[in-house]
């Protein structure tokens, strides 16, 4: 019964042992601003928060610094919107159609009728923003894509 017993504890004790290592998480890089994201908002950006934040927007974004900078880097250098017309470089991708409506703050925001490069504002869906790796949409019916670039990158 003794051996039995030790063998089972020979057996057993190396596994409990490696069972209660935990891995070790890699933390997260910083996010990374361009420079211009020094520059004041344009009157598009402005209207563009403001659709999707309402009268939450200055006490959301306008009146925080960190927040306001990274909404401007968002907007100006980590969305981008690709016609693509070669087949080969088309990618199967959600549909625009398929990302639900950003409607915490604004409840009744409504999707584009139609699709305009342009006017498009990202933020009123809710695209995976905060993801580690880069992320791609297609627009329904279209060439386009839309790509949201890590912040990490």
């Amino acid at each position: 019964m003794n051996k039995l017993l030790t063998i089972l504890v020979v057996l057993l004790l190396p596994m409990s042992v490696f069972g209660q290592q935990t891995k070790q998480k890699q933390p997260l890089p910083l996010a990374k601003f361009n420079d211009n994201v020094k520059l004041p908002l344009s009157s598009k950006e402005r209207a563009q928060i403001t659709e999707v934040y309402g009268e939450h927007a200055e006490k959301y974004v306008f009146s925080k610094p960190f927040q306001l900078k990274s909404m401007k880097q968002l907007l100006r250098n980590r969305v981008v919107i690709k016609q693509i017309t070669d087949e080969n470089e088309r990618k199967v991708c959600p549909k625009l159609s398929e990302i639900p409506l950003f409607t915490s703050f604004v409840s009744d925001l409504k999707r584009d009728t139609e699709f305009n490069p342009n006017t498009f504002n990202p933020l009123k869906y809710n695209f995976e923003f905060h993801s580690i790796n880069a992320s791609m949409y297609q627009v329904d019916g279209t060439n386009y894509y839309i790509i949201i670039k890590s912040q990490y990158q």
